[in-house]
């Protein structure tokens, strides 16, 4: 992996085999049964997604922009929060058939996940997620253009050893490529409340 200075801080969880790195862009080749999900309803608990994260302390926003090629159902990669295996965030949108796809938000606590989605139309193969942190308390938004962001979700996550970063799994069959573009730190941009 060329070493960037963007990517400085940054570390594998779950390494994969293949993946390429420029100036300000990763490409991660997710393998096959590989994902995120923690027990709820379905009852499997699988924490093997390759995932690109740094440590982050303090107020923050990060903003990046992911490309994908989804190729099969569950296909899915975007922004990741992780402490450890029972406690983490993705934000993502998920391949589910010819018709639409789920832009959503998993939030795993203590070992159980749970799932917040919209539907979208398929083939949407472009998404800039942003992810804002004030306090203990987060505030998920995406966008389509980079330009105009919609809120997703906002929360409460601590944790003493929190990364975060971004993914990307092929939860049936790998094949597909997901790249991510214009990694952005900078002060948390989620205003506080009065």
């Amino acid at each position: 992996m060329k070493n960037s200075n963007l990517f400085i801080d940054f570390e594998w969880i779950n390494k994969p085999v293949q993946f390429k790195t420029g100036d300000n862009n990763l490409t991660i080749y997710p393998e096959t049964q590989t994902d995120l999900w923690q027990r709820t309803y379905y009852g499997f608990q699988n924490d093997n997604a390759p995932m690109f994260v740094k440590p982050v302390k303090g107020d923050f926003t990060f903003t990046v922009k992911t490309v994908f090629d989804y190729k099969n159902q569950y296909d899915q990669c975007g922004i990741v929060l992780y402490e450890n295996s029972e406690n983490w965030v993705k934000v993502s949108v998920e391949q589910e058939n010819e018709t639409f796809s789920r832009l959503g938000s998993v939030v795993t606590i203590s070992g159980y996940s749970d799932w917040a989605t919209t539907d979208i139309p398929a083939g949407v193969s472009e998404m800039w997620y942003r992810i804002s942190h004030r306090g203990q308390d987060y505030y998920i938004e995406y966008s389509t253009d980079g330009n105009l962001f919609k809120q997703m979700r906002m929360f409460h996550f601590g944790g003493t050893k929190t990364r975060v970063g971004v993914y990307a799994c092929s939860p049936v069959k790998g094949g597909f490529d997901a790249t991510f573009s214009e990694f952005k730190f900078e002060p948390c941009k989620w205003e506080g409340h009065n």
